[in-house]
């Protein structure tokens, strides 16, 4: 019943999303719009807006505006993937060719940055200094998790403390500042802006755990081939739940290998038969729970609207993803 009635909403939500990014889209520089088209167009989940969409409601707000601000995340979103793929050298993204292996790849960075300030121009056109701030604060924290997560690439030493940290600076800011600005548009009042943060950011922790956890998943279930973080040096929790069940010897080994960023295929397939084997995965999402937990508590703290609802169901598809399908919302 969760499922139906938030793939319904959000069924009724998607049109409206889709002609505010068109909009969007139509203001951007004819020198980029091929390149921005082409990741705006490989439609997700459309996760971002949806919830600030969610927040402004739940908060009171019914003005349809809404949808050309909440389009704002999703440029911001899509100029990460944009910037991201060029940096993993990533030859897809859900299914099609990265941007950067059909346009030149200088020309596809400066199309994020497009899409990053037309973001940003959109959002000042609310005249809401509160909006813009919160904006910001999302675009630099990105970065920076960003940032820190290069630094830790191929790295068995950064604590589990560390990792949280990295998640919520790539992920859960962006996803808390949809939240909260969907809460600013309601003019909500500030414990009502702190609850809206802390589900949001709890709810991209638990977010990027379950990622992680389903790049152990078989190819016919995510489309795409499993372990990927393994081969991209990446000590995401269930390689580190796998490590710290390895003898001391074969720990060794491992660190060895991907400290180098020279797996062998043989120990990459191991470890992903291992992960699966153990529950490693399994483990992870569980750990997540505990973020899904916090932003339950937070959700609470505010009105009870249908929306209040939708937005806990919000935290079932998040746990469940595999199980509704990886490309559900």
């Amino acid at each position: 019943m969760a499922q139906f009635l938030l793939k319904t909403r959000l069924a009724l939500e998607l049109p409206k999303i889709s002609a505010a990014l068109e909009r969007a889209e139509n203001t951007l520089p004819q020198e980029v719009r091929p390149v921005c088209h082409h990741i705006l167009a490989s439609q997700g989940k459309r996760l971002r807006p949806f919830l600030a969409i969610l927040f402004a409601r739940l908060l009171g707000q019914k003005k349809d505006d809404i949808y050309d601000l909440s389009v704002s995340l999703e440029m911001l979103h899509a100029a990460t993937l944009l910037h991201d793929d060029v940096l993993d050298n990533a030859s897809q993204r859900r299914g099609k060719p990265s941007a950067h292996t059909i346009y030149p790849v200088t020309t596809t960075i400066l199309s994020g940055d497009a899409l990053l300030a037309a973001g940003n121009a959109l959002v000042a056109r609310f005249g809401n200094p509160d909006l813009s701030a919160a904006y910001s604060r999302a675009t630099m924290a990105t970065c920076a998790g960003e940032i820190a997560e290069l630094s830790s690439q191929y790295s068995v030493d950064n604590t589990l403390d560390h990792y949280i940290a990295i998640i919520t600076g790539k992920t859960a800011k962006l996803i808390g500042a949809a939240c909260e600005m969907g809460a600013i548009y309601a003019h909500a009042s500030n414990d009502e802006r702190r609850a809206s943060v802390r589900f949001g950011e709890a709810v991209g922790i638990a977010f990027q755990l379950v990622d992680d956890a389903l790049d152990f998943a078989k190819e016919e279930e995510t489309g795409k081939p499993a372990g990927g973080d393994l081969k991209e040096g990446k000590l995401t929790l269930p390689i580190r739940y796998y490590r710290d069940s390895l003898t001391e010897n074969d720990r060794a080994d491992f660190d060895a290998q991907f400290t180098q960023g020279k797996l062998s295929d043989a120990l990459c397939q191991k470890s992903i038969e291992s992960i699966r084997a153990n529950g490693w995965d399994t483990k992870t999402r569980a750990y997540a729970d505990t973020y899904l937990a916090q932003a339950i508590e937070a959700l609470m703290t505010l009105p009870d609207r249908e929306e209040r609802g939708l937005l806990r169901d919000v935290t079932h598809f998040v746990r469940d993803r595999k199980k509704w399908g990886h490309h559900a919302l």
